[in-house]
């Protein structure tokens, strides 16, 4: 009931202003901003809010220098998201001392030795060493092959994934849902995102390949709430570039801390819009949150506490065909929401 009310107050404020003249303008708009806030608290939070990762517990034989070097070398990699941290030579200092970010030792889910590294003292070295630390809650990504394989050759297939998610940090789940309509061809993007949601995913990645080999040719396609990308390549490649096009690019001069900054987003038309739009600025890797804090006939603008501040939302939405950068670069950021159709 509450819902409801919350929604008929928000669609009688847009409707108001919508026919008001100027001299109203600025009640007709506190009357939305506060609709939408009451909309905000009432309806539940959304399900796409990433899963955390163990980034600095890793698998360890032993607790030797050798032994917690490699084990260090691991946490690196999932740290940045970068397989070539492993051995990046702004790091080395690191991994060579790696006994010194020991926290403790553990024992893992299914019984193996563990090695606990101090996660603020190895993410403090790695900014200092100038490189990009990827946000420990990730998207949780559900992946898809087509056509189905037979249970030996899809077991095979999720045992290969999730060793190299886990390397790379990538939360994932190997799924046989339905991603083609009658003629074969794959959904729209909006349907594989629904699809994903109902199973508790933030986004989807389907593999598609006439063989069942792990070394066969893939086709795949990494659907996310502001934009989809395709790709060829082998079982592995399937991981290792939806991780290349999430983490952080190493280097970059963005300043690691979380910093609140405005972003106006045009186009916005009613609610549904206004949800899709939250949606996607949350989804960017690296917000945290992002809270509507002014709107008009024309958009609404949201403060979004994002890691990097404005130069890491607009890193973050630089391949989306969604949200699409209208303003100059050095500008205030401003947006244009293009809806799909």
């Amino acid at each position: 009931m509450v819902l409801y009310l919350s929604l008929r107050a928000v669609a009688r404020a847009m409707q108001t202003m919508s026919r008001a003249g100027p001299k109203s303008t600025s009640a007709n708009l506190r009357a939305l901003l506060a609709s939408l806030c009451a909309l905000y608290c009432v309806l539940p939070q959304p399900s796409w809010a990433g899963r955390p990762v163990r980034v600095y517990e890793v698998d360890v034989e032993g607790q030797s220098g050798p032994a917690l070097q490699d084990a260090m070398r691991q946490a690196l990699v999932r740290a940045t998201g970068r397989r070539e941290s492993a051995d990046d030579p702004a790091l080395a200092s690191v991994v060579a001392d790696a006994t010194r970010y020991v926290k403790n030792y553990a024992v893992g889910p299914r019984g193996e030795s563990q090695v606990v590294f101090d996660a603020a003292a190895v993410e403090q070295a790695i900014t200092a060493a100038g490189r990009s630390i990827w946000d420990r809650e990730r998207p949780f990504t559900l992946v898809v092959l087509i056509p189905p394989r037979n249970r030996a050759a899809e077991d095979a297939a999720r045992a290969e994934l999730e060793r190299v998610a886990a390397e790379r940090g990538l939360p994932i789940s190997l799924l046989p849902l339905a991603v083609v309509d009658s003629d074969g061809n794959l959904l729209a993007a909006p349907a594989m995102l629904q699809a994903a949601q109902r199973y508790g995913g933030d986004e989807m990645l389907v593999g598609r390949s006439d063989g069942a080999a792990p070394d066969s040719d893939w086709q795949w396609t990494l659907y996310t709430r502001s934009a989809s990308e395709s790709w060829n390549g082998p079982l592995v490649a399937g991981i290792d570039h939806t991780v290349d096009l999430l983490a952080p690019q190493q280097g970059a001069a963005l300043a690691q801390a979380e910093v609140e900054t405005r972003v106006r987003i045009e186009g916005v038309r009613g609610l549904a819009d206004y949800a899709a739009i939250e949606r996607l600025l949350q989804s960017v890797a690296g917000v945290r949150r992002a809270n509507i804090a002014a709107a008009d006939a024309n958009g609404v603008a949201f403060d979004v506490t994002v890691r990097g501040g404005a130069a890491g939302l607009d890193q973050g939405l630089a391949g989306s065909t969604r949200l699409v950068r209208t303003s100059a670069a050095g500008a205030a950021a401003v947006y244009r929401y293009q809806p799909q159709g």
